[in-house]
C-alpha cells in the first residue's frame, strides 16, 4: 500500500496544476546555465525559457500499444526514469542532427531531422527508443516491465538500444565505477569496421559525406554516480553545477527517492529540470508522417528545486560529436578536477589494474554470480561504489 501511495504521489506533479501556477524564474543577478549556456535571468528571460521549452520532454503516457503485446498500455507511476533517458538521450539526438543552437517554436514547420528524431521516441514497439523498446531490453538487465529503473540500468539499456540506430550512428558509453577510461573510448569511437561495412552496403560509385566517412563516432558518455549515502555530500555540489556550465553538457537524470527528473541547469544553489510525471495520452504519427509535437515541449516555466535535495543516485551525460571535442572535455574536466569542490569521478589515460573489464567476465542473462553482476547493473536500491573524501 505504500509503495502505491507513493507513485500516486509522484504522478501528481502537473497533473493537479495549471500552467498558469508555475512559478517565473527568479529575479537574480547569478547566472543561469542550460546545457553549456550561460544566460541572464533580468535580461534574458525569454531566450531562457525559449532554450528550456526546446528540449525534448518526454512524459507518462496512456493508451499507447501494450508493451510486450499483452502488457501495460501506460507508464504512469513507473516509467519516470525511463522517460528521463529518453530525455537525455533525445537531447543527444537533437545536438547531434539538429546542433545545440536550433529553437523550437510553436506551429512552425520542422525539419526532415526533427520529425526523424522524434519518431525514434514514438510509443510503438519498433521505434529505436521507445518505452517498449526501453521496457522490453530492460528485462535482460533484470528489471521486469513495470518495475522502477535507476540511473545505471536505463544508461545501460540505451547503450544497448543506440546499437540499432543506424541512421544516428551514435556510440553510447557507460562509465562504471566512477571512471571515465579514455583509452576504451578511443577504442569504441574510433573504430574502423562500420566503415568499412557502409562502403560495401554504399557500393563504390556512391559518394559519401565526410562526416560519414569519419572514424569518429559522435559519443554520448553516461557517468553513472552515487554521491553519498541517503543525501548527495556538499562537497560535490560545485563539480555538478560545473558539469552543466560544459559545452559538452547533456545534463543528469537522477530526482528524487522513487521520483525522477532531467536536470538541465542551475541557478543560484537551485537546479532547474523537466518532471515527467504528467500523463498525456499517446501520440499517433499523421498521415504525412508528421507528428503532432507541441505535447513534447513543456511550455512553460521549468521546475526548480534547491541541489541539496537531489538524490545521490544520478547519472550524468555529456555528448562529443567529434574526438576534438572529446578532447576539449577532457581538458576541460582536468581543469575542474583541479579548481572546484571534490571530483566526482577519475578521467584516466587506460583501464587501473584494479578494475575488471566487464567484457573479460563474459556475462550472459543466466549469469548465476548475483555479487559480480550487481558490480555492473543496479539493483533497486542502486549500489554503487560511494565516493570517499
Amino acid at each position: 500500500m505504500y509503495f502505491l501511495w507513493c507513485y500516486s504521489a509522484a504522478t501528481l506533479t502537473y497533473d493537479t496544476l495549471r500552467f498558469g501556477e508555475f512559478e517565473d524564474f527568479p529575479e537574480t543577478p547569478e547566472p543561469v546555465w542550460i546545457l553549456g549556456k550561460e544566460y541572464s535571468a533580468l535580461t534574458e528571460k525569454d531566450e531562457i525559457l525559449s532554450d528550456v521549452t526546446t528540449r525534448l520532454w518526454f512524459t507518462y503516457r496512456k493508451n499507447f500499444p501494450p508493451i510486450g503485446g499483452t502488457g501495460p498500455t501506460s507508464d504512469t507511476g513507473w516509467g519516470c526514469m525511463l522517460r528521463c533517458g529518453q530525455m537525455i538521450l533525445g537531447e543527444a539526438l537533437v545536438c547531434r542532427h539538429l546542433g545545440r543552437d536550433w529553437r523550437w517554436a510553436k506551429g512552425r514547420k520542422q525539419r526532415e531531422e526533427y520529425v526523424s528524431i522524434l519518431n525514434a521516441f514514438i510509443d510503438k514497439k519498433d521505434s529505436y527508443y521507445s518505452i517498449h523498446q526501453i521496457a522490453q531490453m530492460g528485462v535482460g538487465e533484470g528489471k521486469p516491465i513495470g518495475q522502477w529503473y535507476g540511473p545505471n540500468t536505463v544508461a545501460q539499456v540505451l547503450k544497448k538500444l543506440a546499437v540499432f540506430d543506424t541512421w544516428s550512428r551514435l556510440v553510447v558509453h557507460v562509465a562504471m565505477d566512477n571512471t571515465v577510461i579514455i583509452e576504451e573510448i578511443s577504442e569504441c569511437s574510433c573504430d574502423a569496421t562500420w566503415m568499412v561495412e557502409l562502403f560495401y552496403l554504399a557500393g563504390p560509385s556512391c559518394a559519401l559525406a565526410e562526416e560519414e566517412t569519419a572514424l569518429w563516432k559522435p559519443l554520448v558518455l553516461l557517468i553513472p554516480l552515487r554521491l553519498g549515502l541517503s543525501d548527495i555530500n556538499e562537497a560535490y555540489i560545485d563539480t555538478l553545477k560545473q558539469c552543466f556550465m560544459l559545452p559538452q553538457s547533456l545534463g543528469v537524470i537522477g530526482g528524487k527517492p522513487n521520483s525522477a527528473h532531467y536536470f538541465i541547469g542551475y541557478v543560484g544553489e537551485e537546479l532547474i529540470y523537466l518532471d515527467p510525471h504528467t500523463t498525456q495520452p499517446a501520440v499517433e504519427p499523421c498521415e504525412d508522417g508528421q507528428v503532432p509535437d507541441e505535447t513534447y515541449h513543456c511550455q512553460h516555466p521549468p521546475c526548480r528545486m534547491h541541489i541539496c535535495e537531489l538524490d545521490p543516485s544520478i547519472a550524468v551525460g555529456f555528448f562529443c560529436r567529434t574526438e576534438d571535442e572529446f578532447d576539449d572535455w577532457c581538458m576541460r574536466i582536468r581543469r575542474v578536477c583541479l579548481c572546484w569542490g571534490l571530483p566526482m569521478f577519475e578521467l584516466v589515460d587506460s583501464q587501473p589494474a584494479h578494475m575488471v573489464s566487464i567484457d573479460a567476465l563474459n556475462l550472459t542473462p543466466d549469469f548465476s554470480d548475483s555479487d559480480r553482476l550487481e558490480r555492473f547493473f543496479d539493483s533497486e536500491d542502486e549500489e554503487f561504489e560511494i565516493l570517499s573524501l
